[in-house]
């Protein structure tokens, strides 16, 4: 068996006082509250590591969204929709369909539906209100 040796380390005070006060409950000392902390924090780290491994792995369609775990479905949604509204901002579809000679039909800035035609003329199709 390998001896384990300590290093020195600082912790804030604010660490120090509460690791001594729950070690207390937890019949350890300040120092062994703080080293389970640590390893707490290590192994859920580690399990975020894995699980956001996971998300990626979906979000590149790897891995289908059908056996990730109810939480890295909402995660892989949310980076979806984020995905999706930045690329709304910085597009312009109505732009590259009217160069493929494809006329859209979309909502203007007052809400009303109006059909824009490749020759970039446009036609109100319902007026808002």
């Amino acid at each position: 068996m390998t001896a384990v040796h300590d290093k020195v380390t600082r912790f804030a005070a604010d660490l120090v006082d509460s690791a001594t006060a729950e070690g207390a409950r937890q019949s350890r000392s300040g120092k062994q509250q703080l080293d389970h902390w640590a390893r707490v924090g290590r192994a859920v780290s580690e399990g975020q590591t894995a699980a956001r491994r996971r998300v990626e792995s979906a979000l590149r369609g790897e891995t289908p969204l059908h056996v990730l775990s109810a939480e890295e479905r909402i995660v892989v949604n949310a980076e979806i929709d984020a995905a999706l509204q930045e690329n709304l901002r910085s597009s312009h579809y109505g732009e590259i369909l009217a160069r493929r000679d494809m006329t859209t039909v979309a909502l203007d800035e007052q809400g009303n539906l109006v059909e824009y035609r490749p020759d970039g003329s446009t036609a109100l199709v319902h007026h808002a209100g």
